[in-house]
C-alpha cells in the first residue's frame, strides 16, 4: 500500500480509503462480517477509514468503533466521519448549524468509542446556514480537542472557495479536505473542484470510484440486472429506461474492453484511473463483502499508461458526468422551483 500526504496537513494516508457505507443495515451486513473486512483492510495497509453518522443511522460508526477497540489500533488509523443528514424526526437534528454540530460530534464520539475524530466533515452544503456559523462551531471543537481537522463533502467549487475566504477573514479553522464523487463515469469535478482543492492545498478523498457498482462488471449489456439495495435507495442512478443510464451502459462496455486489452479487471482500471489524478489523495472503496474488498485491493499497485488514459478520455471526455444524478447533490437553485421562478414565490 502506498501513502500520500493529506493536502498540507503533514498526515500520510493510504491511497485507498475504506468507506463504511455498507456496514450494518444498509448493506445487510452483520457486525462480525464488517469487522472482519475492517481488520483485513488494515492488515493490507489501509490506515484511512471514512464513515458518517447517517450510515445505517449510526450503526456503521458503532461497528467501526468496536473494530478499532478490538484491534487496539485506534492511534494508527486516520478516522473520518461526517454530519449533516437527518438523524431523527426533530427538525433540528440535521444540517450544519452550531446547535446540531455540537450534538452530532458528541454522539459520533460515543458511537465510535474514541476521544477524538481526525477529520470531521460537513456531509453536504447547507443553504440555510451561514458558513461562518459552521466554521465557528467546528473551530471551537478543534480547540476543545474533539476533532483534529475539518473537511467538506460534495461541496461545489465556489462554496469551497467561500469557506476558505471566510476562514481566513474570520480567523476560523479551515476545511483541509474535500470528499467529492469521482469515477470514470462522473468526471465533472475535473473542471473546477479538483483544481480549487489543489490551489488551496486540500486533501481529496473521492467517493464512489466504482460508480455505485457500475464499474464492477455487474451492469453489462445483455445481462439481467438483479435489483440491489443501492438501486432501490438511489433509483435515478440505476433506472435503465433513462437515457443517461444508457449512456453509462455504452461507456461501461467500451471501458470493459479497454481493461481487458490492458490486462486489468474493470475494477482495477476504475480505481487506478481515480488515483492517477494529481489532485486526488485517496479513493474511497466501499466493499460489502470480503470478496469485494479483495477485488479492490489489487488496484493499489496499478499504474495506467498515457495511451490508456488517452483512450479513457475518448470514451468519457474530461470533465463530463454522464448522469447528473451521480453528482450526489443538486444545488437548491436547481431542485427548488421557487428559487428560479419569480411568479411562483
Amino acid at each position: 500500500m502506498k501513502y500520500r500526504y493529506l493536502g498540507t496537513t503533514g498526515v500520510r494516508v493510504s491511497q485507498l480509503c475504506l468507506g463504511t457505507l455498507m456496514f450494518g443495515a444498509w448493506g445487510d451486513n452483520s457486525a462480525d462480517d464488517s469487522i472482519r473486512i475492517i481488520d483485513r483492510a488494515m492488515a493490507a495497509g489501509i490506515n484511512y477509514i471514512d464513515t458518517a453518522d447517517s450510515y445505517s443511522r449510526g450503526e456503521s460508526e458503532e461497528i467501526l468503533g468496536k473494530a478499532l477497540a478490538r484491534s487496539g489500533r485506534r492511534d494508527r488509523v486516520v478516522l473520518a466521519t461526517k454530519c449533516h443528514a437527518p438523524m431523527g424526526v426533530d427538525p433540528n437534528s440535521r444540517g450544519n448549524s452550531r446547535r446540531w454540530i455540537h450534538q452530532a460530534v458528541d454522539a459520533s464520539l460515543r458511537r465510535l468509542g474514541t476521544d477524538w475524530i481526525d477529520i470531521y466533515q460537513m456531509h453536504r452544503p447547507d443553504p440555510h446556514t451561514d458558513i461562518d456559523e459552521t466554521l465557528g462551531a467546528l473551530t471551537d471543537l478543534v480547540r476543545a480537542g474533539k476533532i483534529r481537522y475539518l473537511g467538506s463533502s460534495t461541496f461545489p467549487a465556489h462554496q469551497i472557495v467561500e469557506a476558505q475566504w471566510t476562514a481566513e477573514r474570520r480567523h476560523r479553522e479551515r476545511f483541509v479536505t474535500e470528499q467529492p464523487p469521482y469515477s470514470l463515469l462522473a468526471r465533472e469535478i475535473e473542471a473546477d473542484v479538483l483544481p480549487v482543492c489543489q490551489k488551496y492545498g486540500m486533501g481529496v478523498a473521492t467517493w464512489s470510484p466504482l460508480a455505485g457498482g457500475w464499474l464492477t462488471g455487474r451492469y453489462r449489456k445483455g445481462q439481467e440486472i438483479a435489483p440491489t439495495r443501492r438501486a432501490n435507495r438511489w433509483s435515478k442512478r440505476y433506472d435503465m429506461s433513462a437515457e443517461a443510464n444508457q449512456r453509462k451502459l455504452d461507456a461501461v462496455e467500451q471501458l470493459a474492453l479497454l481493461a481487458e486489452e490492458s490486462g486489468l479487471t474493470l475494477i482495477e482500471l476504475a480505481l487506478a484511473f481515480v488515483m492517477e489524478h494529481p489532485g486526488v489523495t485517496s479513493a474511497i472503496i466501499g466493499p460489502r463483502t470480503m470478496e469485494q474488498l479483495e477485488s479492490q485491493l489489487s488496484a493499489a499497485d496499478v499504474r495506467l499508461g498515457r495511451d490508456v488514459l488517452d483512450r479513457i478520455d475518448e470514451i468519457v471526455p474530461p470533465g463530463r458526468t454522464l448522469n447528473v444524478e451521480d453528482g450526489g447533490w443538486l444545488p437548491p437553485e436547481l431542485s427548488e422551483a421557487t428559487l428560479r421562478r419569480r411568479s411562483a414565490r
